[in-house]
């Protein structure tokens, strides 16, 4: 048997073991290619008839149907048929952008550049000094994988043979990236420490992978690699060292830039001097320049720079300063005066403006007069009165604006007088409130009487020319003018009324709580007071029957007074006199001596009582 048909006998027993049917007749059409040279060579071989090909097309159909792995898988057969070809260039790939992938390849090429989702891989068989990894089967199930800790850079591998050494696993694990630290467990499974976490993408890769020690077949020297990621405190402990460093050159970034955006700071003040003491007096007395020299003087004042030789310089300093109050004053007074100016302007223009508002209204309730209105037509009677409540419309709203701005204005004054006056005056304007509200309710009902006459007038004068009529609708109509604004006004002053009526009970109120707070600290003070001096007659009447009783003779008032004055210095004669004379069953007063040699004294008889008894 020849070499051609030993490999096409091995490619189609392969393939019949490991894919479906479409996959089968699809990947045997590619290897018939392969081995025909119709695909990746230009030499001669066997033809594909034209049958084979529209039957190839349908199975791709189907092919195209398939999941991703088994299309995955499909690769991997044609890249080992294409490693069995020698004359197959893999750089003319069947799909363009699809090569095989070596796990073990070294270089980050892996681990940071994650693989597109509909990309597939191609998985190939590994041989080490030592051991050989084959793939795993594609048409299995991905194995389950935990959530990959914040900066691993540790992995679980299990599944390692019995006789696994730890030089077997530096071999198979060292092409992934440099590997820092091993711990092996005699369960059949070890942690792996990694110096990059580009490497732990690179070992995840082995995860699937059929291991075997040699040429051997025994149950202990084969296993399938199951490697995930592991949670390590030397990772967690380095990957949140990195995060603060990231976080403090965020931090450093943002001040950098802060501080350059920051506007620059004002130039640093001058030290005391005399030359600098006579520029700063001409800077102040000139109006452009007094500002920053008045910053300069309080920061020199501030200093403490102020002593008796240079105390007169900083009194003509600050006596020039006081020299610009006068001109600042003028200037508030002037700009003041301007803005009255500006006031009084304005409401002269909107009084000229409502005159002649009122001009262009007369002249139209002119021309609604029966002697003119006669003589115009239909439409030109129709613009006339469109016109006309136009006209009335814009007068109207000029002049409600030019009442809002008198109103404002007396507000205003009613505000300064109302800063001026006390709180108590606000009974005195209610009051004031009050009447005019009583006066605009009169006024309000002698304008509905009015209304009411004309109404009456008019129904019985229904014969009457039109242009009384015309008349006297352009009256009911001021007067009902007239009666909305009144309206208005009166509810209004209602309005104000009830809150100055609330502003008045919230004051008494307050008011009243005060003075019941005042009574009762006044009461209270009182009580204490009272309470705090009996305290000390009874403590000074203890005090006063110690002395006593260890005087059985009696003892005058001033020989008690300078014992009592020892213990307090606020001690009077009157006042402990008082107090013996309130307490006759404790203290009584005695007599001795004759004429000139006569004394008062006082003795204790507090225990007579019990004695006799």
């Amino acid at each position: 048997m020849g070499i051609e048909a030993c490999k096409a006998l091995y490619i189609d027993t392969y393939i019949h073991t490991h894919t479906h049917t479409h996959v089968h007749t699809i990947t045997s059409f590619f290897c018939r290619c392969l081995l025909a040279g119709a695909v990746g060579t230009h030499g001669g071989g066997q033809c594909i008839s034209t049958s084979e090909t529209t039957y190839f097309l349908k199975c791709v159909h189907c092919v195209s149907l398939l999941p991703l792995q088994l299309l995955c898988h499909l690769l991997c057969i044609l890249t080992h048929v294409s490693l069995l070809t020698p004359d197959f260039d893999p750089g003319l790939g069947l799909m363009t952008g699809i090569t095989p992938i070596n796990p073990m390849m070294p270089g980050p090429g892996l681990a940071p550049r994650p693989l597109p989702q509909d990309a597939p891989v191609v998985r190939e068989i590994v041989h080490c000094k030592s051991c050989t990894l084959f793939p795993p089967n594609p048409n299995l199930l991905p194995p389950a994988m935990r959530e990959r800790p914040p900066g691993c850079k540790t992995v679980f591998a299990g599944g390692l043979p019995e006789n696994a050494t730890e030089q077997l696993i530096v071999e198979v694990f060292g092409q992934c990236g440099e590997i820092a630290a091993i711990r092996k467990s005699k369960k059949n499974f070890c942690h792996i420490r990694f110096a990059e976490e580009f490497s732990v993408d690179k070992a995840l890769f082995l995860s699937g992978y059929h291991i075997r020690l040699g040429s051997s077949t025994d149950k202990k020297d084969t296993g399938r690699l199951h490697v995930d990621f592991a949670q390590a405190r030397d990772d967690l402990y380095e990957w949140e060292c990195h995060q603060r460093m990231l976080a403090r050159e965020e931090r450093h970034r943002r001040k950098m830039e802060e501080d350059r955006l920051r506007p620059p700071s004002p130039p640093p003040i001058v030290h005391y001097s005399e030359h600098e003491c006579t520029q700063l007096g001409d800077k102040i007395k000139d109006d452009n320049t007094f500002p920053e020299a008045v910053r300069v003087l309080m920061t020199w004042l501030e200093r403490g720079e102020v002593n008796r030789r240079n105390a007169n310089n900083f009194y003509s300093m600050i006596q020039s300063s006081n020299g610009h109050i006068r001109r600042l004053t003028g200037e508030k007074s002037q700009h003041e005066k301007e803005v009255e100016e500006a006031k009084d302007k304005f409401r002269t223009a909107m009084a000229t403006i409502l005159a002649q508002f009122e001009e262009i209204v007369s002249v139209f309730n002119a021309a609604s007069k029966q002697k003119a209105w006669d003589h115009f037509s239909k439409a030109q009677r129709k613009n006339l009165d469109m016109w006309r409540t136009q006209v009335e419309k814009i007068r109207n709203m000029h002049n409600e604006q030019l009442m809002c701005i008198r109103g404002e204005e007396e507000m205003e004054m009613s505000d300064d007088d109302m800063e001026d006056s006390s709180p108590f005056n606000s009974v005195s304007q209610a009051e004031a409130l009050k009447e005019e509200n009583d006066s605009l309710r009169c006024q309000l009902d002698a304008y509905r009487n009015e209304v009411e006459l004309l109404k009456q007038e008019q129904g019985k004068n229904q014969p009457i020319s039109s242009e009384e009529d015309n008349t006297h609708s352009q009256q009911l109509s001021f007067l009902q003018e007239a009666l909305q604004g009144m309206q208005k006004q009166l509810l209004r002053m209602r309005d104000e009324l009830k809150e100055r009526e609330a502003e008045l009970e919230k004051n008494m109120e307050d008011k009243q709580q005060l003075k019941n707070q005042i009574h009762d600290l006044t009461s209270g003070l009182q009580n204490l007071q009272t309470t705090t001096a009996v305290q000390v007659r009874r403590k000074q009447a203890r005090i006063i029957a110690t002395f006593l009783h260890v005087h059985p003779f009696g003892a005058s008032i001033e020989y008690i007074c300078s014992y009592l004055q020892r213990l307090d210095t606020k001690i009077n004669t009157g006042e402990v006199e008082a107090l013996l004379s309130r307490l006759p069953c404790t203290f009584r007063q005695e007599l001795t001596g004759v004429g000139a040699s006569l004394e008062k004294r006082w003795s204790f008889c507090g225990f007579q009582g019990i004695k006799s008894t």
